[in-house]
């Protein structure tokens, strides 16, 4: 993937990490077993500060899952972080920017625009040759102010209820599996929104790391992102469907609407339907 404001890869971090107004933030977190907190503590990127997934980028309450955060909420996270105004942000995670994306979306979402995601994560950066210390950087409270949210990037069900009759095209980011209701580990039903196309969001990588822009955008034609006026993308909870707002942009599409609660909202209304299969 070519460098652009939004992805970085590991030379750039190496040649720019000791800068004052780059924040490296680890996001790490696992649907079950590990912490991502613990795995912070065991070796990190120099530099790197930890925000938790469920507590720091969540809300409490909410459609789904993961909540889209407050802005008071999401604010006070971003200043225990040392991010200021004029601050950099880089995230990264070890599942291929899975959760990184998230903190990309919401700063962008707070109309912070100095957010980026690094390509590949710790495992290429520990491939590049980079080192992990398990050395805590000092606290330094940053002045971030988050501002008045995107109207309309974020939308609930009844928005996606009344875009699908009018055409919107609808990604679900899940994998082939859940989206065809084979499998589903912890929502309460399976299967996808009707009408629905699957873009599981590992299909925008290629060995770990983005495709290229050429790519990404043949694949979202593909899928319809091309000639739709309107695109929606969910997930299971709000949180890897950033993964794809990222790619399509990266593709060249831009605007596209992310559905809050996502799979977890919808699938436990049974007033909506559901579907199963590829289709």
């Amino acid at each position: 993937m070519e460098l652009t404001k939004s992805v970085v890869d590991v030379p750039w971090l190496r040649t720019n990490a000791a800068d004052p107004a780059i924040r490296v933030i680890d996001v790490r977190w696992y649907m079950g077993g590990k912490s991502g907190r613990d795995e912070y503590a065991k070796g990190h990127i120099e530099g790197a500060v930890f925000l938790d997934l469920d507590a720091e980028l969540s809300a409490a309450e909410g459609p789904g899952r993961h909540p889209i955060p407050s802005a008071e909420k999401f604010e006070q996270s971003m200043r225990k972080a040392g991010v200021s105004a004029d601050t950099r942000v880089v995230a990264y995670d070890d599942a291929g920017g899975s959760i990184a994306s998230r903190l990309w979306w919401l700063l962008q979402h707070f109309a912070h625009p100095h957010a980026a995601i690094l390509d590949g994560g710790l495992p290429a950066w520990l491939a590049g040759g980079g080192a992990l210390t398990t050395v805590v950087p000092p606290a330094s409270r940053g002045d971030f102010r988050a501002r008045p949210p995107w109207a309309d990037r974020a939308v609930d069900k009844a928005y996606v209820q009344t875009a699908i009759t009018r055409g919107a095209l609808v990604l679900d980011a899940r994998a082939a599996e859940r989206y065809r209701g084979d499998s589903e580990p912890i929502d309460a039903r399976a299967g996808h929104i009707p009408g629905a196309r699957n873009a599981p969001w590992a299909g925008n990588l290629e060995n770990g790391r983005f495709k290229s822009s050429d790519a990404l955008r043949s694949r979202f034609a593909a899928l319809g992102a091309e000639h739709a006026t309107e695109i929606i993308v969910y997930c299971g909870s709000g949180v890897t469907a950033c993964h794809d707002l990222l790619a399509l942009e990266l593709g060249g599409v831009r605007g596209a609407k992310l559905y809050e609660g996502s799979w977890s909202d919808w699938a436990k209304d049974n007033t909506l339907p559901a579907a199963t299969g590829d289709e």
